[in-house]
Parts: C-alpha cells; sequence; structure tokens
C-alpha cells in the first residue's frame, strides 16, 4: 500500500477531533468544580491506527515515553486532593489539562493545514 500522506490527514483529524470532545469534558470537569461527590473525567488518547508509528526510548538520558519528568504522574489519583463535600476536581489541574489540550489542538490544526497546502501545491492549485 503506498503511502500517499492521506493517512496522515486521517489521523490529524481523528486527533483534532479528540482534542475537541476532550475540551468538553474538561469544560465539564471546571464547571462542576463545587458539585458535591463529583469526579473529574478524562478521555484516553487514540491509539494510532493500522499500528502506526510508535515512540522507543533510545537513550536512558531521554524522557521516559509518558513525557513525564522525575516519576511524576498527573493521572496518579492520589495525588488529587478531595473536598468535604466529597469533590475531587482540582482546578489547577483542569486548567492545566484545559491550555495543554489547546496547545495540541493548535498544533494538529496547524499541521492539518500545512498538509492542505502541500496537497494543493502538488496538485497544481496552490501559489
Amino acid at each position: 500500500m503506498a503511502n500517499n500522506g492521506l493517512g496522515l490527514m486521517g489521523a490529524l483529524k481523528t486527533r483534532m477531533q479528540w482534542h475537541q470532545a476532550r475540551q468538553k469534558l474538561l469544560a465539564e470537569n471546571v464547571s462542576n468544580a463545587d458539585t458535591p461527590r463529583f469526579k473529574p473525567h478524562d478521555l484516553r488518547a487514540p491509539s494510532p491506527a493500522g499500528g502506526g508509528t510508535t515512540l522507543a526510548q533510545t537513550s536512558p538520558m531521554h524522557l521516559g515515553l509518558s513525557g513525564q519528568r522525575g516519576g511524576f504522574d498527573p493521572r496518579d489519583p492520589k495525588r488529587f486532593e478531595t473536598t468535604p463535600s466529597a469533590n475531587s476536581v482540582n482546578l489547577e489541574d483542569e486548567m492545566m489539562k484545559v491550555a495543554q489540550n489547546q496547545s495540541d489542538y493548535q498544533l494538529a490544526a496547524s499541521l492539518y493545514s500545512k498538509s492542505l497546502g502541500l496537497m494543493k501545491i502538488a496538485i497544481g492549485k496552490g501559489r
């Protein structure tokens, strides 16, 4: 099967849709910060379709595959505080997730836009 660049476009589109859904979920977490017994939710990142590119740690000096430093894991449920109303939403954590999600979405959208531009140039419709 020839790699014509359309797989990349599909992956970027899926990634942008995932970031949109995650942004909605994170906004719900923030809006329910004062709701008793509310527990924050998050989405699992989509896996590459068809056994796509995977990451490998080629040197022990590199960051771990999770991208975290010093053994810090933001998904560790023990690090979240629970308020007396049994609500475990930490606004600082949620806002950091929102900012990172927005940045990742903008990167995917930029790559998608550049890929479209390259395709237009390739078929003679660009510039």
